[in-house]
């Protein structure tokens, strides 16, 4: 059976690092909301016995997961995106937490105050937020990303091991949609990150990646999704 994959329709979000891993490994998926709209998600969205918080969830048969570091941790060995040793999937999974965290830290910067809020109703706090995530969180974040792939015993052309990780794919998408909100910082940091910037290349060059993005099922960023470019934050 295809995976499920249920998502909000018009942004990448979350879902995106989810669908990356789906669509580079070439998986039989359904990305439903695009398809049927969301009155299907919405109405398995809580349903018990295991209830998601919010999109993106997959529907893998009678398993529901919710959560996309989780989604990934289950479909890793699934999709051959992980390593076989326990050792490799924990690590990996580490690093997509990571990556996790720095997304949620991004969402802060045009957000501070309340989700609930417009961008516009937190405008200075904004400013704050973003000035300390440009300046200290994004060199940060990439530089620690650096030095993973500088101590990977396999060598630097990939996070985990010798071979593609569904921790690869989510660096790929941090970066993307770092350059897309914080050009300016983003490039300033990527200086100092040549391995993040080589994977990062290596990543679009993928054969099914590079269909992908060239493909209508890629959306572009926008000011609607978690990536938001506001040139005011970006000093």
């Amino acid at each position: 059976m295809a995976y499920e994959l249920h998502y909000w329709p018009c942004i990448q979000g979350r879902g995106e690092f989810v669908r990356l891993a789906l669509e580079a490994a070439g998986a039989d998926y359904l990305d439903v909301t695009r398809e049927d709209g969301i009155d299907d998600m919405l109405e398995r969205l809580g349903a018990p016995p295991r209830p998601a918080f919010a999109p993106p969830f997959l529907r893998d048969g009678d398993l529901v997961i919710g959560q996309a570091s989780a989604i990934l941790l289950h479909l890793g060995p699934r999709l051959g995106l992980v390593g076989e040793s326990e050792a490799d999937r924990i690590w990996t999974h580490q690093i997509q937490l990571t990556i996790a965290d720095a997304v949620a830290e991004v969402h802060d910067t045009h957000h501070p105050i309340a989700s609930s809020l417009f961008y516009e109703d937190q405008k200075p706090e904004a400013a704050r937020r973003a000035a300390a995530f440009r300046d200290e969180r994004i060199p940060k974040f990439l530089g620690w990303l650096e030095r993973v792939l500088g101590a990977n015993p396999a060598g630097p052309r990939h996070l985990v091991g010798d071979r593609l990780s569904y921790a690869d794919l989510s660096l790929f998408q941090l970066v993307e949609g770092l350059a897309y909100a914080f050009p300016q910082a983003t490039e300033r940091a990527l200086a100092a990150t040549p391995m993040v910037v080589a994977l990062h290349r290596r990543v679009a060059l993928l054969p099914r990646v590079a269909a992908y993005l060239a493909s209508d099922r890629r959306l572009p960023f926008s000011e609607d999704g978690l990536f938001r470019r506001y040139p005011e934050l970006d000093g």
